[in-house]
């Protein structure tokens, strides 16, 4: 149930806190936070630039895993996380913008994001939500591996270019450059597939 970790010494495994989720053992929360708190708070906060909101979603996070598992039983308890973290701290976001505008890597990612999605909430041509889902879930998954973590870093995470670029050990001229090739080429399958660009 626990393993070696070098900056922390010994820490519980993934499975041993979803077992403890299982058994109703609120140090779940607290393993969870120990070992992924620092990580899920960076999620919200490229989305919300705001030290109090990152926490209420932190704490929502936690409480939307104390309440999914079980039943679920997360396959990866990380992607998990981010899953709902990113859920919680997006419908912050959009609360929060309806009431002021909030300087964010959200508002960003999601302006650029426009050259290829229509912003106005409708989906052109006939197309579901759905579907133009799993067109671009499938466009991501045909990536290769670097252009595939600059994606998700962007558009799913909202992380910085500079924090991608840090992350890949890459200029941030070459990101921009993998962003911009990236976005042209999903332009290019939505148009292929009857999408409306």
């Amino acid at each position: 149930m626990k393993k070696e970790d070098g900056k922390k010494g010994i820490s519980i495994t993934d499975d041993g806190i979803i077992e403890l989720y299982f058994m109703r053992d609120e140090k779940a929360i607290f393993e969870t936070d120990l070992k992924y708190g620092k990580y899920l708070f960076s999620v919200a906060y490229n989305i919300l630039h705001d030290k109090h909101d990152c926490e209420e979603c932190l704490n929502d996070t936690y409480l939307g895993a104390w309440n999914a598992i079980p039943p679920t039983r997360p396959g990866v308890l990380k992607a998990f996380l981010v899953t709902i973290m990113r859920r919680v701290a997006v419908n912050r976001y959009h609360k929060k913008s309806k009431v002021s505008s909030i300087p964010s890597e959200m508002t960003v990612s999601l302006s650029e994001s426009e050259e290829f999605i229509s912003g106005d909430g409708e989906v052109d041509s006939g197309f579901d939500a759905l579907a133009l889902g799993r067109i671009i879930s499938d466009f991501v998954r045909s990536l290769p591996g670097r252009r595939q973590f600059i994606f998700i870093g962007r558009y799913y995470l909202c992380e910085t270019v500079d924090a991608i670029a840090s992350d890949l050990d890459l200029s941030r001229s070459t990101v921009n450059k993998e962003l911009s090739a990236i976005r042209r080429e999903l332009r290019e399958k939505l148009e292929s597939e009857g999408y409306s660009v």
